[in-house]
C-alpha cells in the first residue's frame, strides 16, 4: 500500500543519516590539565643528545683500540708502543674526545714528554707524570731524548691521519713538530784527575754544610748508592749485621720513599775507608736522618737542592757536562767490574741493586741468600787513592 511504501522510504532515509554520522570527524575531548599528564602518563627516557653520545665514543683512547689496537696488520712493537704513548697522554690530560685534542695539547704534551726523566716507566713503579717531570727538574737528571719524544709524536700522529682520513677530526695536531735528535752525551765515570779537583773544591751551600758534602760525596764513591738513596738514608739504616756494619737500603713507608726497584731493596756494607773517615759520626741519638739538614723540596723529594748544589759546584770547576752525581755510580760499577777479583758478577748486582742478568728463580734465591762477607769483600775492592775529601768534625 501507500502507507507501507512510505514507511520504508522514511526508514531507508534514516539510515542513510546515521551511515554519513559515521563518517564525520569526531568531536574533540577538552585538553587534559598539566595535574592529569603527571598521573596518567608515564615519564619518557630522555636520550642524550647526539653530539654527546659521539663525543663518549670518540675518545682518545677509544680510537686507538678501534683504528690500532684492533688492526691484525700492526706489529707488536706498534701495539706496545702505542700503548705506552696513549698512557702518557691520557695519564696527563684524561681520557679526552680527539675532536678536543688540538695543537695547544700537542705542545703542552711535547713539554711534559721533553721534560721527563729517561728512566720513567722502566720500573714497576713510577711517579704520576707530573710529578716525575717535577723531581727531574729538581734533581737535575736525566730527561727523555728528543728522539724517544719524536716516536711517541709520530705515533699519535699515525692515528690522527686515519682520524682525518675518516673526517672525524679536522687536522692533525700532531704533524710538523721539530725535535732535536742529535745524539745526547753520554754519562761517564770520573778520572782520577777529576776527582783530585773535587778533593780540592770548596763548597758553598748556606742550606747544606761542608759535612754533609764530605759525607754523601765519600758513601757515593765507596758504596755507588743512588742521589736518592744517600738523601734519605736514617739512623736507624746502619745495623750491624753478622759483625759487618751496613747500610739497609729499604722503604720508607712513614715517608712515602721507597728504593727505584724491588732489587734497590738491599744490603751495603760500609767501606772501611768510610768509617775510618767518620762516617759513623753522623749517627746521634734522637736523630731521625744520617744528614738532617737535606731540605725536601714542594714536591717530596729529599736533597733536591743539594743535587742542584753539586751541579752548580761541577760546572764552576770546569767540569764537563757528561760528569754528574750519577757518574760516582759508573765509577764503582766500571771499577769492580774491571777487578781481576774472585767475586761473583752476581755479588756486583746486589751491591749495585742491579737486577740480576738472568731472572731464573734459581738465580732470585741465590742472590736473596748472598752472605754479607762476600758483599763486603765486594766494597773493599773499591779503592781511590787519589781521593781524599775529609769529612770535617761536627
Amino acid at each position: 500500500t501507500r502507507e507501507t511504501m512510505l514507511r520504508e522510504e522514511i526508514t531507508g532515509l534514516r539510515k542513510m543519516v546515521v551511515e554519513i554520522k559515521g563518517t564525520l570527524p569526531q568531536e574533540r575531548l577538552p585538553a587534559p590539565q598539566a595535574d592529569d599528564v603527571e598521573t596518567r602518563l608515564p615519564t619518557p627516557t630522555v636520550a642524550p643528545p647526539k653530539k654527546q653520545r659521539i663525543a663518549s665514543s670518540q675518545t682518545i683512547s677509544a680510537m686507538t683500540q678501534r683504528f690500532i689496537l684492533n688492526d691484525a696488520s700492526k706489529s707488536a712493537d706498534t701495539l706496545k708502543g702505542t700503548r705506552t704513548t696513549v698512557d702518557l697522554f691520557v695519564e696527563a690530560f684524561g681520557d679526552l674526545p680527539v675532536t678536543q685534542i688540538t695543537g695547544t695539547t700537542a705542545g703542552d704534551f711535547k713539554d711534559l714528554l721533553l721534560g721527563l726523566p729517561a728512566t720513567h716507566g722502566k720500573a714497576k713503579k713510577c711517579l704520576p707524570i707530573r710529578d716525575a717531570v717535577k723531581v727531574a727538574k729538581e734533581q737535575g737528571l736525566k730527561t727523555l731524548s728528543g728522539k724517544t719524544a719524536k716516536n711517541h709524536f709520530s705515533r699519535m700522529s699515525a692515528l690522527w691521519s686515519i682520524l682525518v682520513q675518516r673526517e672525524i677530526v679536522s687536522k692533525n695536531p700532531w704533524m710538523k713538530w721539530s725535535f732535536n735528535t742529535t745524539k745526547e752525551t753520554d754519562r761517564r765515570c770520573w778520572t782520577d784527575e777529576e776527582l783530585v779537583l773535587l778533593s780540592k773544591a770548596q763548597w758553598e751551600h748556606r742550606g747544606n754544610s761542608r759535612r754533609t758534602y764530605a759525607g754523601m760525596v765519600n758513601i757515593a764513591l765507596y758504596t755507588g748508592l743512588r742521589l736518592g738513596e744517600i738523601c734519605n738514608l736514617r739512623c736507624q739504616d746502619i745495623e750491624n749485621v753478622q759483625g759487618v756494619a751496613c747500610f739497609q737500603i729499604r722503604p720508607h713507608p712513614e715517608e712515602g720513599w721507597s728504593p727505584k726497584s724491588a732489587a734497590g731493596i738491599r744490603l751495603v756494607p760500609i767501606h772501611s775507608q768510610l768509617i775510618r773517615a767518620g762516617i759513623l759520626e753522623f749517627l746521634k741519638p734522637d736523630q731521625h736522618f744520617l744528614f738532617p739538614d737535606l731540605a725536601t723540596s714542594t714536591s717530596g723529594v729529599r736533597g733536591a737542592s743539594f743535587g742542584q748544589a753539586f751541579s752548580k759546584l761541577k760546572t764552576k770547576l770546569g767540569l764537563p757536562p757528561e760528569i754528574t752525581f750519577h757518574s760516582f755510580r759508573h765509577t764503582v760499577s766500571t771499577k769492580l767490574r774491571n777487578q781481576d777479583a774472585s767475586f761473583r758478577e752476581l755479588w756486583i748486582d746486589r751491591v749495585l741493586g742491579h737486577e740480576a742478568s738472568h731472572r731464573s728463580q734459581g738465580t732470585m734465591n741465590y742472590t736473596s741468600s748472598i752472605d754479607v762477607r762476600n758483599l763486603q769483600s765486594v766494597i773493599e775492592a773499591l779503592q781511590f787513592p787519589s781521593f781524599t775529601v775529609e769529612i770535617p768534625d761536627t
